[in-house]
């Protein structure tokens, strides 16, 4: 069985060589290494093979996390997962990154309740790409008006979209929805120069980043190819 670091390894050879394929410059494309349901000791063992951004999906698990990892440098925690407006005040002070802003209500209280003495937070806005139900995330249409609100907030700075395009389509269809996201965000990106850098495409996973980086992709979020399946719960 390979190890943690013999996965991250593997994985950023894969992201160099997609880059590359993609004529795209090399360091143009991150890992956000999904940590969700892992224990501390894997993202302490990623960390030793020089991983530095993880991704979690709850807000209590990463916290007890954060905690249990505070000894370690340069840690850069990205939540990704669904946002309950309750739990708005915890996510703006301990993360750099939240990939999975949906509405504005979301962007004003995590604008309010981050700490003016920290760094500005980084958001994404996700995107409910292919309209499905079951998935967070504003439509194309909700977008400019988000993106113009959002840009006059202070504390936060937008970076740009997310997506969990629908992983039962084939390829083409996967690769159709990344270049409607990278489009709509280089025309957001024309259309409203003062609101944030909108430099940012966080899609693609562990079995479709190579698709994700020919189209644009800037942060990709992989987790089982770094750490293996999650265990089923019983």
């Amino acid at each position: 069985m390979s190890s943690i670091a013999d996965n991250i390894g593997s994985v950023t050879r894969r992201i160099q060589k997609a880059t590359l394929q993609a004529g795209r410059a090399p360091g143009s494309v991150h890992l956000l290494a999904v940590s969700k349901t892992r224990p501390p000791e894997d993202l302490r063992e990623a960390f030793a093979a020089g991983q530095r951004a993880f991704g979690e999906n709850y807000l209590q698990e990463a916290l007890e996390k954060i905690e249990a990892l505070s000894d370690l440098e340069g840690v850069d925690w990205h939540f990704i997962g669904p946002i309950q407006s309750n739990k708005t005040r915890q996510m703006a002070s301990a993360f750099a990154w939240v990939h999975s802003v949906d509405r504005l209500k979301i962007a004003r209280r995590l604008s309010e309740q981050r700490d003016p003495a920290l760094p500005p937070l980084n958001i994404c806005l996700q995107v409910n790409i292919n309209e499905e139900e079951s998935k967070s995330g504003c439509t194309l249409d909700e977008l400019p008006d988000l993106v113009a609100e959002i840009g006059e907030l202070p504390n936060l700075i937008l970076r740009g979209l997310m997506a969990i395009p629908d992983p039962d389509q084939p390829e083409a269809g996967l690769r159709a929805s990344f270049r409607k996201l990278a489009n709509t965000l280089k025309q957001l990106r024309s259309d409203h120069p003062d609101a944030g850098p909108l430099d940012t495409l966080s899609i693609g996973m562990s079995g479709d980043l190579e698709v994700a980086i020919a189209e644009g992709a800037t942060w990709v979020r992989v987790g089982t190819a770094l750490f293996g399946k999650r265990p089923v719960k019983s």
